[in-house]
């Protein structure tokens, strides 16, 4: 198939989520990196644009420019996809941009600031016609994959439990008063949005335990804490969940807790067996059965579900990670662009990728979280109702 032809709003000097969509799409070959508004500051954008190699007619000041100069194009030479990696308050208009425009659109998570605006992408994108994927990266992961499908075929029956974590402690101080990029902006309203930790880690755990369950949430009851001094935004959550069926939960996610580095955990336990997967060893799921020895499922072994194996590149014993599992994403994009331009129906074992409605269910998420941290009466009706 003919590349896939991309533009990229954000990522530049001193981005790290940008480079990483950029070794991720190019890991398969399938994606051509040929157009950019690198960032919100025109000249740094531009001399972004030049140390990555871009042309200097795509080679844009601004994104409103490079959706103009790229429409203006044949449309054999203009980008099919645009990858959106700004800080959160941008998602939503440019997103919104170029999906009214016909561009498929590959959009950072938290998807945008409001599910108002989750909706209004909606609309927007069935309007257009266009792709529309967030990436929440460790659905990548072959074993996450293969959890999935375990839970799916009812391997351990009905669930009953689920605990998701994940910790980092790189807030654990003042981080924003220093200069530091990231810390800046995550911590800012204006950019961030209604949250912090939440919508940056937050959303990561929320899309995990739906991924892998498929649970529809009920009810939950949030405590949103902001430890550093000065802070508008939590950087600590706890959050008690029940869904529809009656399964519990719990989602933890802190960016102060010091000595931990990218720590994701999902542990789910069903009434017949439970799964443990854990970010900092991603290629090794344990099941636990009711009855029988624990077991070790290990990323491109045999007897691992098709999507699985599908995600893995090489054998076993041969470690893949989180560029690997983001690059997994970019494949079922790939897939879902391709089979949309020939008119095709997608097989059962391609476009798996978090989609705009994924997004749209994680802004409900995080506004119901608010809601509940700022309410005396803390259980919240939160059924999310697709539009």
């Amino acid at each position: 198939m003919q590349k896939i032809r991309y533009g990229m709003v954000g990522g530049g000097q001193g981005a790290l989520i940008g480079g990483l969509h950029r070794k991720a799409a190019a890991l398969e070959g399938q994606f051509d990196f040929v157009a950019g508004a690198l960032s919100s500051n025109p000249e740094k954008s531009v001399a972004s644009g030049k140390e990555l190699g871009l042309p200097n007619d795509r080679n844009y000041p601004d994104w409103q420019s490079m959706l103009v100069a790229e429409l203006a194009l044949p449309l054999e030479r203009r980008i099919q996809a645009v990858v959106i990696v700004t800080p959160n308050h941008l998602h939503y208009p440019v997103a919104k941009a170029f999906a009214a425009a016909g561009i498929h659109i590959i959009c950072d998570k938290p998807l945008c600031h409001t599910l108002e605006q989750a909706q209004d992408l909606i609309r927007t994108t069935r309007a257009s016609g266009v792709i529309f994927a967030v990436t929440h990266n460790y659905t990548g992961y072959p074993m996450v994959r293969h959890a999935r499908d375990m839970v799916r075929a009812g391997t351990l029956g009905q669930i009953r439990k689920v605990i998701v974590e994940y910790h980092q402690g790189w807030l654990a101080t003042a981080l924003e008063g220093t200069g530091h990029k990231q810390a800046d902006w995550r911590v800012d309203p204006a950019r961030s949005g209604l949250v912090g930790a939440m919508g940056d880690i937050g959303s990561h755990a929320e899309n995990l335990i739906h991924t892998i369950t498929g649970l529809e949430l009920s009810h939950l009851c949030a405590d949103l804490t902001a430890f550093g001094t000065g802070r508008m935004l939590d950087d600590d959550s706890s959050i008690l969940l029940r869904f529809e069926g009656g399964a519990k939960g719990v989602l933890l996610a802190s960016q102060i807790a010091i000595g931990h580095e990218n720590d994701l955990r999902i542990r789910v336990f069903g009434d017949k067996a439970s799964l443990t997967w854990h970010q900092e060893n991603p290629n090794e799921l344990i099941f636990m059965p009711l009855e029988g020895p624990k077991q070790t499922f290990s990323k491109g072994s045999s007897g691992l579900s098709a999507a699985a194996l599908k995600a893995s590149r090489l054998p076993p014993g041969h470690p893949e990670a989180f560029l690997e599992a983001f690059a997994n994403l970019y494949v079922g994009i790939a897939e879902a662009i391709w089979a949309k331009q020939d008119g095709r129906t997608l097989t059962p074992l391609e476009g798996d990728f978090p989609t705009l409605q994924d997004g749209a269910r994680g802004m409900h998420f995080l506004e119901k979280t608010v809601e509940s941290a700022g309410s005396e009466v803390k259980w919240l009706e939160a059924k999310y109702q697709p539009i």
